[in-house]
């Protein structure tokens, strides 16, 4: 630190002066102790390091010693805050991470001496378990475990151990009544007035029971009690719990999270939170303190509850969530279309002005207050602390921060609506209302059917088995759904879908719970409901994605894939490796994107061939990631990357992929290690099991591997030289045919272009073209054999004239003439490849234009049946005659024709 000149000493003792004036506590201070603050110190913020130091130098040698040395440094730091913050030198932050660091250190060096202090005289403490030495964890809730302390706040704590045992000593104790022993001096060290004053006053009320809880826990009680006895307030307290010293922090964490954040989105925090609230408001007018800045109206404990309400509902899911600091929490919201980023605006500047303005409060006389003051001195103060005119201006300032809180709080607590709905006597059996007559004027068409089914929902042993709370739920959410269900064009069909629905989540507390709070999601569910019977379906098995109704815009805005990879990348790696939480995020994210893409389909906004696309980057984009995290859980990998790619066959290969399309893959790899073939065994097998295993959250892709060189009994995994090297020598004709819709999906892209050069070749190869005809025609009548059609309908895919018979058309002429025509293994999709073909000569430009537009109907027909939930695509003949007459026209004209093409 450079010694300041003479004119700066003189500023900073004017800093301090000014300080002084503004703080009767500051004044105090520097009149018992002038030397307290030098005035060289007031530019430079406290920091840890230099408390350390100062501790250091101390003679801490016993618990009075102790006790003094750190009521001597706890009066330099907050003198020194005090000094910089009212002054303009210091931010919130700032003030905040420094009385936290205090706090830390002075717990930490507590604890450290009072093990020197007691071991000696009872031994260390042993685990009966593991017999390992015990340490006392000591846990920092509330402002102190969120590192945003206040300067004259108390800190919350809980002491924990890790395992039950005895002491190693002369005198054993037991260890709970060994870190008893130590919690109560701990307690005494910072809690106790002396003529030095205090470090910090200690609130134990947070520790399981209360004030009726023993002073120290083992892990397996404090689990115990979470599981048995823990309260949905706790959970809201143990957000903010944070490890201050302790050597299994990360065991303790892992016992704690699954208390705070559920594995599923709980949305029935917005019912807890919103009674505690309703609480707090009784207790604040119950004592006439509406005024607290932190208690009252759009005070701090509202950003506070904002926040925690959106870190309980989605912190199981989302890591970053978890995190403490309110401060960054508030822009995560913004960030995560949680809150518009105007609404989180003003959360955080009136959390920042609140906590400014209490701490100014607290530095009037060191009192733990966040009430105005009454006397004018006192106003005139804090309006001068603040930099105010006058306390009117400063209450002015409060009065718009307090008053944008509690819109916003408001705007997100809203009570739903607990009267009675019109259509209440729909769910209830007893009464005289006209039901018929009331479902015939909201236009369902078969009334008594729909009363019948709404009996058989409401008997059935899934509902009437529902803990009361959800039946309360169930009985206020069926109506709503009764309602939003009659404004489609087919309600007896759409609410037979719904209560489905309803019954997939009966036992889903949390999503009875959304539903109930945003009534636009049930709205949003029965309009895709309406449209698509397979919507409905895929909604039932995953009410997750009831959640992605909430935000409209987001649902239909189309995807940026390189985004949304990098939003899923991180999930993944904060969910660590190789954990079922990866494969859950793997689906949840796939599940969500799918039905975005299902949303904008059916309202029309993608054609068929863009939302092939993006289906299509999105099972890219999982495939690149599955295939990253399960190489990470090689444990035998011998290098960083692997030299290893995926090829797509199929319609992924061809970029045709559908909603429920299976993937067609096989694996390469260019890599002379010894290790390689077994290592990439072991990488194909562990991509196959991610994709396809089934956790709670579904499957991500069945997938067929058969398409690999020698088909099932072959190496689930080639060398690209081996490929091509079966290529060349044994691969049939139909292996050829699916090669002209392959790519490389994912991994080293190294090997995916020598892929390319090898699909070139082979594509290229001059091929005799009667016998490839011969081949080809032979494979398409195995393929009619394999699928008889007795129903009398028109089977789009599977029948002649229909969609596989454009498909083989389009193989044979890239086979037969791609050595004349490079263009043609251009992997660019059926239709183009039509028209591709007639620019070439190859076939009629009339004919190749009606196979096209035959073959699109096909699919935007084939799709939409899909829709409908349709096991089969099939069609009256009639409907498609035309269009199946033309694709039989073009085939004749080029398997019948094909040896006199040039």
């Amino acid at each position: 630190m450079t010694p300041p000149n003479g004119k700066q000493r003189e500023i900073d003792s004017a800093l301090i002066t000014r300080a002084a004036g503004l703080s009767r506590f500051a004044r105090r201070l520097l009149a018992a102790q002038p030397d307290l603050l030098p005035p060289s110190a007031v530019a430079f913020a406290f920091s840890a390091e230099e408390m350390r130091a100062q501790l250091a130098a101390a003679d801490t040698s016993s618990d009075a010693l102790l006790m003094r040395a750190l009521r001597e440094l706890r009066k330099r730091v907050i003198l020194r805050i005090i000094v910089r913050d009212l002054n303009g030198l210091a931010t919130l932050n700032e003030v905040m991470t420094t009385v936290t660091a205090l706090a830390d250190l002075a717990i930490g060096t507590s604890v450290a001496h009072l093990e020197r202090e007691l071991e000696p005289q009872y031994g260390k403490p042993i685990g009966q378990e593991d017999g390992r030495p015990q340490i006392l964890h000591v846990v920092a809730m509330g402002k102190l475990g969120g590192a945003e302390l206040n300067v004259s706040s108390d800190i919350d704590l809980v002491f924990v151990y890790a395992d039950d045992g005895e002491t190693a000593g002369a005198r054993p104790l037991s260890n709970h009544e060994f870190f008893i022993r130590m919690a109560r001096r701990l307690i005494a060290i910072l809690n106790e007035m002396t003529a030095d004053g205090y470090v910090f006053r200690v609130d134990m009320r947070l520790r399981p029971l209360g004030s009726d809880g023993p002073l120290a826990v083992s892990f397996g009680m404090l689990e115990n009690y979470f599981v048995t006895q823990g309260r949905e307030w706790e959970r809201y307290a143990w957000i903010k719990a944070r490890v201050v010293c302790g050597d299994r922090a990360g065991e303790l964490a892992d016992l704690v999270r699954p208390f705070v954040f559920r594995r599923h989105l709980d949305y029935s925090a917005f019912e807890s939170m919103r009674g505690l609230h309703q609480e707090i408001r009784r207790e604040v007018e119950r004592r006439d303190i509406l005024d607290n800045i932190k208690l009252g109206p759009g005070g701090i404990r509202e950003v506070e509850f904002i926040a925690q309400l959106f870190q309980l509902v989605r912190g199981g899911h989302e890591a970053p969530l978890r995190q403490p600091p309110t401060l960054k929490i508030l822009p995560l919201l913004a960030e995560r279309n949680l809150l518009p980023p105007a609404a989180v605006q003003e959360l955080t500047a009136a959390y920042v002005f609140l906590r400014n303005l209490e701490h100014r409060l607290q530095y009037l006389d060191d009192k733990q207050t966040q009430a105005l003051p009454a006397p004018d001195e006192d106003q005139a103060l804090i309006a001068a602390a603040t930099g105010h005119a006058d306390f009117a201006a400063l209450r002015a300032e409060l009065d718009i921060h307090r008053a944008n809180v509690t819109r916003q709080f408001e705007n997100i607590f809203a009570t739903t609506d607990n009267d009675v709905h019109p259509l209440a006597p729909l769910w209830h059996v007893e009464g005289t209302a006209d039901r018929h007559a009331m479902l015939r004027e909201l236009g369902y068409a078969d009334p008594a059917h729909v009363l019948e089914r709404i009996a058989a929902f409401r008997d059935s042993s899934r509902v009437r088995q529902m803990p009361q709370a959800s039946h309360a739920r169930m009985e206020h959410l069926v109506p709503q759904v009764i309602a939003a269900v009659a404004a489609n064009r087919n309600p007896d069909a759409t609410l037979e879908r719904m209560l489905t629905l309803l019954e997939s989540i009966s036992r889903r507390e949390a999503y009875l719970a959304l539903l109930l709070q945003f009534p636009d999601a049930i709205r949003r569910g029965a309009r895709l409901a309406s449209a698509s019977p397979w919507a409905a379906h895929y909604l039932s098995r995953h009410p997750i994605l009831l959640d992605e109704l909430l935000d409209v815009r987001s649902l239909h805005t189309p995807p940026v894939w390189p985004q949304l990879q990098a939003q899923l990348r991180s999930r993944l790696d904060q969910a660590g490796d190789g954990s079922e939480a990866q494969m859950d995020a793997l689906r949840h994210f796939k599940h969500a994107q799918t039905l975005h893409l299902l949303a904008q389909d059916l309202a029309g906004e993608l054609p068929l061939e863009k939302l092939s696309d993006h289906l299509s980057a999105l099972a890219d984009l999982i495939l690149a990631e599955v295939l990253r995290i399960a190489w990470r859980g090689i444990r035998t990998r011998h290098r960083e990357e692997p030299l290893f790619c995926i090829i797509a066959y199929g319609k992924l290969g061809g970029k045709e992929l559908g909603y429920a399309s299976d993937l067609d893959l096989i694996f390469l790899y260019d890599d002379a290690a010894p290790e390689a073939p077994e290592n990439y065994a072991r990488l194909a097998q562990r991509i196959n099991h991610w994709l396809t295993s089934v956790t709670a959250a579904g499957a991500l892709y069945e997938t067929d591997l058969r398409l690999r060189p020698d088909g099932a009994s072959g190496l689930l995994v080639s060398p690209i030289a081996g490929f091509a090297e079966y290529q060349r020598s044994q691969a049939w004709v139909w292996e050829h045919q699916a090669l002209t819709r392959a790519r490389a999906v994912a991994g080293d892209m190294a090997i995916g272009r020598r892929f390319d050069e090898v699909r070139a070749e082979f594509l290229c190869s001059p091929r005799e073209r009667t016998a490839l005809r011969d081949e080809v025609v032979t494979m398409r009548e195995t393929m009619l054999a394999a699928h008889p059609n007795a129903s009398g309908q028109f089977d789009i895919k599977h029948d002649r004239g229909g969609l596989i018979d454009v498909e083989f058309i389009v193989q044979f002429l890239i086979l037969g003439y791609a050595n004349q025509h490079a263009a043609l293994i251009g992997n660019i999709g059926n239709l183009a490849l039509l028209k591709l073909a007639a620019g070439l000569g190859l076939i009629g430009t009339d004919d190749a234009q009606a196979a096209h537009d035959a073959y699109r109907r096909f699919r935007k027909l084939q799709h939409a049946l899909r829709l409908q939930g349709d096991k089969y695509a099939r069609v009256d003949a009639a409907t498609l005659g035309a269009e199946s007459a033309a694709v039989k026209k073009l085939w004749d004209a080029v398997m019948k024709d094909a040896p006199a093409r040039p």
